[in-house]
């Protein structure tokens, strides 16, 4: 069978899978009077239809903002609009203001869950294709269909648009668009990609200073004077020339502002509608982190409870120091060094640095690690697979809330099948395979005897595997003490969370260690 023909059984694969998954339960089903994410999702529809564009983000009679207020950046506004205006040529009362709240209707739900669908097919599906075939170098086509199948068969994302009821695969595939558009030197266009993913969920800030930084690395890293264009390969037998850097900066910038202008122009009509626009965006005041994330702050507040010994602005500071202390190196490599694997690596470490340390962070922020992750799923096989593998289990206490077990369960499986049978997970975990060679070896200069056993990464990750699958039995089966009713809950949170911290420290060695580039110049 030709490549074409496995690259669309794996997207029609993994089409099957999320339907099926949509048959299912969501958030918040027949539990009124909030019920859940698929109301919020709905009632946005019925603001934005009903209400003029102006009164979106303010609390008034007609849009009473402790019911699902719309918190979400404009293109997540239009995008409602869009789907309320299908809707209301459906059936109106789906949107009718005030009195469609709560709507659950057989086919209500078979619209809603198709919306998913259709967005998940125009945006997230084409650039996870167009990354895996025009962006992993020479590697055998099978294998990039491998890829393909993998990274959209990753549960974590399709429990939570499917099952529980979000479209993350929008914001997350104009992020990857960008990403594969920057991996081609199309800077303008991968500047407007992410522009759009920031626009469509503010959450995208967790990958704003990787682009930032590749983008800035890219128009000084051959100096600052303009003698002549930078010359860039672009693909096989081609190349692409690049405007001096100031000029490079300037299309960038002026790149940035029209996408923003774009999306924000309703918005615009004075600082008090801005502003409270920002507010809704950033609402400080809802504290440290959301339920039982899978962060830091939420592990330490078993033992501390910061929430009641530091202020709001207090915890503010310390979040926003914390993650700025731990995004810095990262930052400055690829700043230095403007590769497409230290950008892959850097979403990695920033976006898991945002999600540990920062400031109001939900269970479901895992997933805007997940994407890079899986962009890196071809270098890093096992880890890759292990980490998508506990970012999912992160949200498991969220997964039996809404009645979605089985759900998790068939589709991890799936996913572990799917990885142990078309990518190498079970191969060499030596040093090299690692990509550890140049930290052990720095490491070796001061510790002479330092060595990682060969099987060590391969028996944690069988033991991990054995520890999450315990603890998904006993939180299914066994009830927790009336004196710790969310006994479960912390545990996974921290379980989570250590392997969250272990991943971070291995992904910035990685990276901060990377002498790819060192190693073409003297060879070349």
């Amino acid at each position: 069978m030709e490549s074409p023909s496995l690259a669309a059984l794996a997207v029609l694969l993994a089409l099957t899978v999320r339907w099926a998954v949509s048959l299912g339960p969501y958030s918040g089903a027949g539990k009124p009077p909030m019920f859940g994410d698929y109301e919020a999702q709905r009632h946005w529809q019925e603001i934005t239809f009903n209400l003029p564009v102006h009164q979106w983000y303010f609390n008034t009679t007609a849009n009473d903002l402790l019911y699902w207020g719309l918190d979400y950046p404009p293109l997540t506004a239009y995008h409602s609009l869009l789907c309320a205006h299908i809707a209301h040529l459906l059936e109106p009362n789906w949107v009718s203001l005030n009195t469609s709240r709560g709507h659950e209707s057989l086919q209500h739900k078979l619209f809603m869950r198709a919306t998913v669908l259709v967005a998940d097919l125009l945006v997230y599906f084409p650039a996870v294709v167009l990354y895996c075939l025009l962006c992993l170098g020479e590697i055998p086509n099978k294998r990039k269909v491998s890829l393909i199948f993998c990274i959209l068969l990753y549960p974590g994302l399709i429990l939570i648009d499917y099952g529980h009821f979000q479209y993350n695969s929008v914001s997350l595939g104009f992020a990857l668009w960008g990403v594969v558009a920057l991996s081609l030197n199309r800077h303008l266009l991968g500047s407007l990609a992410f522009c759009f993913a920031l626009n469509y969920k503010q959450m995208e800030l967790y990958h704003s200073l990787p682009f930032f930084c590749y983008l800035l690395g890219k128009c000084f890293s051959k100096g600052i004077t303009c003698r002549g264009q930078l010359r860039c390969k672009s693909g096989p037998g081609s190349s692409l020339h690049l405007p001096c850097p100031f000029t490079l900066l300037l299309q960038i910038g002026v790149t940035v502002v029209f996408s923003f202008a774009l999306c924000w122009i309703p918005f615009l009509t004075g600082a008090e509608q801005i502003l409270q626009v920002l507010r809704r965006l950033f609402p400080v005041g809802r504290g440290l982190f959301e339920d039982k994330v899978a962060n830091v702050w939420c592990c330490l507040s078993v033992l501390l409870k910061i929430k009641n010994i530091l202020s709001p602005e207090t915890q503010l500071r310390l979040s926003f120091a914390c993650t700025l202390l731990c995004v810095i190196p990262t930052c400055i490599k690829l700043a230095a060094r403007p590769t497409i694997g230290g950008l892959k690596l850097a979403l990695v470490n920033c976006s898991l640095s945002f999600f540990l340390y920062s400031f109001q962070v939900h269970e479901k922020s895992i997933l805007l690690v997940a994407l890079p992750v899986c962009l890196i799923i071809n270098d890093f096989p096992l880890v890759s697979t292990w980490f998508l593998l506990v970012s999912t289990f992160s949200m498991l206490p969220l997964f039996l809330k809404d009645g979605l077990l089985s759900s998790y369960i068939i589709t991890s499986l799936a996913f572990i099948v799917a990885a142990a049978a078309l990518l190498p997970i079970n191969g060499k975990t030596s040093e090299d395979a690692l990509k550890l060679k140049p930290f052990c070896a720095s490491l070796r200069r001061y510790l002479p005897w330092f060595k990682i056993p060969q099987n060590l990464i391969r028996f944690l990750f069988l033991v991990s595997l054995l520890a999450l699958s315990a603890l998904t039995v006993a939180s299914v089966v066994l009830a927790p003490p009336p004196r710790f009713p969310d006994l479960f809950p912390v545990l996974i949170s921290g379980f989570s969370c250590v392997h969250f911290l272990m991943f971070l420290f291995y992904f910035n060695i990685i990276h901060l260690w990377d002498d790819s580039e060192r190693n073409k110049k003297k060879v070349s």
